[in-house]
């Protein structure tokens, strides 16, 4: 069978499983007595082409991320055509800051003082705030990226004595994943932990953080129930 013939079947199954995250994510919302239209499913695109993001797409998930900013530009470039809302979630070198974050609606994997001085100085006039957020390694686990908390605690002290400085630049919550080891409890110990970081944060440095991006295909259910708006699920769509 060549390309276009299985392209149907394909489609299909993709619609298929982005459906059945779509319920499931109603389910998760209804258990924790949630909305779902407070959860925004962010469709992660790394493990598969353009044209299956293109896909996705047109059944309604605008909001596609990568994790490679090379990926993520020429991505962006095929898809130009579409309302695609691109996030960043994974690890941003300086080098690359300038080319990225125009094409991006929100930053997910903001890990340092030191990148968000770069898009600062590199960020130019926009219509519409780039909405960044603060990646934690919640888990503690040395494999995984992410801040320290008591790194975020200086960047946040450091952001609120600018004071509106940087018109184009919003912080608006907060990044984590769940422990690789310890199963779904642990992973939901991990996203309480953000979430009262989250509140106790939002109070100690008078921002909204209203955003937490937790949760992809293996626990985001559990992420729901703890608090995400922001579910990163990828494997699940593509299986």
């Amino acid at each position: 069978m060549d390309k276009l013939n299985q392209a149907g079947p394909a489609r299909e199954r993709v619609q298929a499983n982005y459906l059945n995250v779509l319920e499931r994510i109603q389910a998760a919302a209804t258990r924790s007595a949630r909305e779902s239209k407070e959860i925004r499913l962010i469709a992660v695109t790394k493990s598969v082409d353009s044209t299956i993001a293109r896909w996705l797409v047109e059944f309604g998930c605008c909001d596609l991320a990568e994790s490679r900013p090379q990926v993520l530009w020429e991505k962006a470039a095929s898809l130009t055509d579409l309302p695609v809302r691109w996030h960043m979630i994974g690890h941003m070198q300086r080098n690359k800051v300038k080319r990225t974050m125009p094409l991006v609606s929100v930053m997910h994997s903001l890990d340092s003082s030191r990148i968000l001085e770069q898009i600062q100085q590199d960020l130019a006039p926009r219509p519409v705030p780039l909405e960044l957020l603060l990646e934690l390694n919640i888990s503690g686990e040395p494999d995984k990226t992410g801040m320290l908390i008591s790194s975020a605690e200086e960047l946040l002290t450091e952001w609120q004595t600018q004071n509106g400085q940087f018109p184009g630049l919003a912080i608006e919550g907060l990044m984590g994943m769940g422990s690789l080891n310890g199963g779904l409890e642990q992973a939901r110990r991990d996203f309480e932990s953000l979430r009262n970081l989250r509140d106790r944060w939002a109070i100690r440095y008078g921002l909204p953080l209203k955003e937490l991006s937790m949760g992809m295909s293996d626990d985001f259910e559990i992420a729901i129930e703890e608090g995400a708006t922001m579910v990163r699920v990828g494997s699940t769509l593509f299986a």
